[in-house]
C-alpha cells in the first residue's frame, strides 16, 4: 500500500481554490486499490489539520505525526496548493529535504516559473518570444518613471506583481492615475513589479505531462474572455465565470501549432519541469507569438483547462496520476 499525503490549501489568497483542485484529485484517487489517501489542510502558519480539526506535523521520519503521537508512514506527497507556499518551492524544499517523493516540478522550477520576471529571463534565454515589457524593483520616481515611459509607448499596459500566482495582483492600465493606484496596490503584494506591453491577442493553454515516460503536449485550447475583459482570478475559478474555453483552439496554421509545441517541448526541458505543467502562450492579430506563463501547478477545477485537455489527449487522470506516484516510490525504495 502507498500512504500518499494530499496536502491543500496553503492560507494564501489561492486557499480556497486550491481546496477545490484537491476534491478533483482525492475522487481521481479514492478508489485505487494499492493507494491510500489523507488528506490534510494547511493555513496561513503552515499547521496541518484534517477533517475532523486534529492538527498534523510531518516530520524528517517521512511521517505523519499527530498531537498525541501516533504516526503514519508517508511515501508521497501530493502539494495541491497554488501560490504560496506550493508553487513557490518552499513545500517542495522542505519535501527534498525530508526525503520523500512528490507530485509536480521541484523548487528551483517552482521558484523560477512563479515569479513573472524571473520566467521571462529564463525563456529569453530559451529562445522563446514573450511579451515587450519592463521590470521594475521600486516605487521610487526613478523606476515609476520607467513605467510611465513605458505606458506612453505603448498606449495602455498591464501591471503585475511578479509574485502572485492566477491573475491575482494584476492591472489593466490605460491612463496616468491607473497607473500610480496599480503600482501602489502590486507593490503591496511583490517587491518587483511587472509592466507588460497589452496587446490583442487570443489566449491559448498548453497541457504538458509526463506519461508512462513519455512527454506528452497536447494541441493548444483557447480561453475567451468576456469581451472588453481580461481573464481574471475571478473568470478564472468563479463557478459563474463568462470565459469561454474550447479544448482545441480552432483555425491555427500548421507553422503556429508547431511552434506553439516546439516552444512547450524548449520550456519544459529548458526548466527542467516535471510531471505536469499549464504553458500559456498569446496569438497576436498579426501572428506573433509570445509564450505568456509556465504554471507549475494548473488548478483542476470543474472548469480547468488542464484536466480537460489531459482526457482529450485520450488519457484517464486517475491513471496518470497513480502510474506517477507508483513510479517515483518504486524509485525511492
Amino acid at each position: 500500500m502507498i500512504n500518499t499525503l494530499l496536502i491543500c490549501g496553503g492560507g494564501g489568497s489561492e486557499h480556497e481554490v486550491s481546496l477545490r483542485t484537491a476534491d478533483f484529485i482525492e475522487r481521481q484517487l479514492n478508489h485505487v486499490e494499492d493507494i491510500a489517501l489523507v488528506r490534510v489542510e494547511m493555513d496561513g502558519n503552515g499547521r496541518l489539520t484534517d477533517s475532523h480539526g486534529r492538527v498534523h506535523q510531518l516530520t524528517q521520519e517521512r511521517a505523519l505525526r499527530t498531537e498525541d503521537g501516533k504516526t503514519w508512514e508517508v511515501h508521497y506527497v501530493i502539494p495541491s496548493i497554488h501560490g504560496y507556499p506550493g508553487e513557490t518551492g518552499d513545500l517542495q524544499s522542505q519535501l527534498e529535504l525530508f526525503g520523500i517523493p512528490y507530485y509536480g516540478c521541484g523548487p528551483e522550477a517552482s521558484k523560477i516559473c512563479f515569479n513573472k520576471i524571473t520566467t521571462k529571463l529564463w525563456l529569453s534565454a530559451l529562445g522563446i518570444d514573450n511579451t515587450p515589457y519592463q521590470f521594475l524593483c521600486s516605487n521610487e520616481a526613478e523606476e515609476v518613471g520607467k513605467a510611465s515611459m513605458a505606458l506612453q509607448e505603448w498606449g495602455q499596459v498591464f501591471v503585475k506583481a511578479s509574485n502572485q500566482g492566477s491573475s491575482v495582483g494584476c492591472y489593466k492600465v490605460s491612463s496616468a492615475e491607473e497607473l500610480e493606484a496599480a503600482l501602489q496596490e502590486a507593490f503591496a503584494l511583490s517587491p518587483y513589479v511587472l509592466i507588460e506591453k497589452c496587446l490583442k491577442v487570443r489566449e491559448l493553454e498548453v497541457a504538458t505531462y509526463t506519461y508512462e515516460g513519455e512527454l506528452i503536449i497536447t494541441p493548444p485550447g483557447e480561453v475567451c474572455a468576456p469581451a472588453g475583459t481580461f481573464y481574471t482570478y475571478e473568470e478564472k475559478y468563479a463557478e459563474g465565470s463568462h470565459a469561454v474555453t474550447h479544448i482545441e483552439a480552432q483555425g491555427l496554421s500548421d507553422a503556429q501549432l508547431g511552434w506553439i509545441r516546439e516552444a512547450s517541448r524548449r520550456a519544459f526541458i529548458g526548466l527542467q519541469l516535471k510531471d505536469l505543467s499549464r504553458i500559456d502562450f498569446f496569438l497576436t492579430d498579426d501572428g506573433e507569438i509570445y509564450l505568456n506563463e509556465v504554471n507549475t501547478f494548473p488548478g483542476m477545477t470543474s472548469i480547468s483547462m488542464f484536466p480537460k485537455m489531459l482526457e482529450n489527449a485520450g488519457h484517464d487522470f486517475s491513471r496518470y496520476l497513480t502510474s506517477l506516484i507508483r513510479a517515483a516510490v518504486k524509485e525511492r525504495s
